[in-house]
C-alpha cells in the first residue's frame, strides 16, 4: 500500500481540532473570549484547505462523466443526505420537546432553508460535502477543454463578487468558485512539489509563510468558506488564505515529518468527526434545554464537551467507516481504477 501523506494528515487533524472545537465553544456562547477570537485571527484559512488537499492529490478528474458523476455522487452526496438526515432525527427529536417548554423552536424553522442552504438541521457542518461534490463537477467540465483551466485564475473575483451581491445562489453554492481556485492551487504546488525539488521548495513555502504572516499582521482579511463572507478586506482575506495554504503545506511536505499519532489519527478519519460531532453536540445542547438549563455561557460544558465528542467520534471510527452510505468509503471502482 501507498505510505499515507503524513503532513496532510497533520493539516486535516488541526483543521478538525479547530472546527469542532469552534463550534463547542460557540455553542458554549465563549466564542468572544480573547484569546480564542486571537485563535481564529491567525487560523481561518484552514476549512479551505480541504480543497486545496483534494487538488494536491487528484488526478482522476478526467475522463468518462457519467461513472466520474457517479462516483462523486456515492462517496459525497449519499453521506451528505444520510448524515443530513442523522442531525434531522436529533433535531426533530428534541423539537416537541422545546415547543412544549419555550413555545417556540430553538432555532427558526424556514421552508427557504430547503433551497437557500445545503446544510440540515440538526448538522450544519453538512454544506461541505455539496459544495465539495459541485468543486469536482466544474472542476471535470473544466478538464474536458483544453487550456480552460486558465479561466480558474478569475474564480476568486467572482467569488467576491457574490459576496458583494448577497451570495445569491441556491443551496449556498457561492463558495464553490472559491474551492474550485484552490483546488487548482493543489494542483499547481503538487507539480512544483515534484519539479521544484525539496530543498527549493522548503525556501520558497518558509518565504510565503513569512508574507502571511506579515500580510495578516498589516493587511488583515478573513474568508469563511462555509457562507462564502469576507470580512475586514477581502482582498488581504484571499491573499492570506493563499499564503497560508501553500506556506504551511510546502514546509510541512518538505521536511517530511513522521506521523503525530492522536493528531493524525484525526486527520485520517476527517469524515468520521465532520459528520459527527455536530449531531452530538445538539443532543448535548437539546437535552440539557429539555430540564430547563443552558449550556450558553458555561465554560464547564466546554471542558465536559470536548473530551467527549472527539472520544465519541474516535470510538465510532471503525462502525461508522464500515458503513459506506454513512462514510462515502466504497470499495474502488473500475472506472475509479482506470483514472475517472
Amino acid at each position: 500500500m501507498k505510505e499515507r501523506n503524513h503532513a496532510f494528515d497533520l493539516l486535516c487533524g488541526i483543521c478538525i481540532v479547530r472546527m469542532v472545537t469552534l463550534h463547542i465553544m460557540t455553542m458554549c456562547g465563549k466564542n468572544d473570549e480573547p484569546w480564542w477570537v486571537e485563535i481564529m485571527y491567525w487560523s481561518y484559512f484552514f476549512m479551505s484547505f480541504f480543497f486545496f488537499k483534494a487538488g494536491y492529490f487528484n488526478k482522476g478528474v478526467q475522463g468518462e462523466t457519467w461513472p466520474y458523476l457517479k462516483d462523486r455522487f456515492r462517496r459525497l452526496l449519499v453521506p451528505w443526505a444520510t448524515c443530513g438526515l442523522l442531525g434531522n432525527a436529533v433535531y426533530f427529536a428534541f423539537l416537541p420537546r422545546m415547543i412544549a417548554r419555550y413555545h417556540k423552536p430553538i432555532e427558526p424553522l424556514s421552508w427557504d432553508h430547503l433551497w437557500e442552504t445545503s446544510s440540515h438541521y440538526g448538522n450544519n457542518p453538512t454544506w461541505f460535502l455539496l459544495s465539495f461534490f459541485m468543486s469536482y463537477v466544474v472542476v471535470h467540465f473544466i478538464e474536458k477543454v483544453p487550456r480552460l483551466h486558465w479561466i480558474v485564475a478569475a474564480f476568486p473575483l467572482v467569488g467576491v463578487w457574490l459576496w458583494q451581491i448577497g451570495n445569491p445562489l441556491w443551496l449556498n453554492l457561492n463558495n464553490v468558485f472559491m474551492g474550485v481556485f484552490f483546488f487548482y492551487v493543489g494542483r499547481l504546488w503538487s507539480w512544483l512539489m515534484v519539479h521544484a525539488g525539496r530543498r527549493t521548495m522548503l525556501a520558497v513555502s518558509l518565504l510565503l509563510l513569512a508574507a502571511f504572516v506579515a500580510c495578516n499582521t498589516l493587511w488583515h482579511g478573513n474568508y469563511s468558506m462555509s457562507n462564502n463572507t469576507f470580512r475586514d478586506n477581502p482582498w488581504a482575506g484571499l491573499v492570506g488564505v493563499t499564503l497560508a495554504l501553500t506556506g504551511i503545506a510546502g514546509v510541512l511536505l518538505a521536511l517530511r515529518l513522521p506521523r503525530i499519532p492522536l493528531i493524525n489519527y484525526i486527520g485520517e478519519h476527517s469524515m468520521v468527526f465532520f459528520l459527527l460531532h455536530y449531531p452530538m453536540l445538539y443532543a448535548y445542547k437539546f437535552a440539557h434545554l429539555s430540564f430547563g438549563r443552558s449550556i450558553y455561557h458555561h465554560l464547564d460544558d466546554v471542558f465536559i464537551l470536548i473530551p467527549l465528542i472527539f472520544g465519541l467520534c474516535a470510538w465510532l471510527v471503525p462502525y461508522f467507516e464500515a458503513v459506506p452510505w454513512l462514510s462515502g468509503r466504497y470499495a474502488a471502482t473500475a472506472s475509479k481504477a482506470r483514472g475517472y
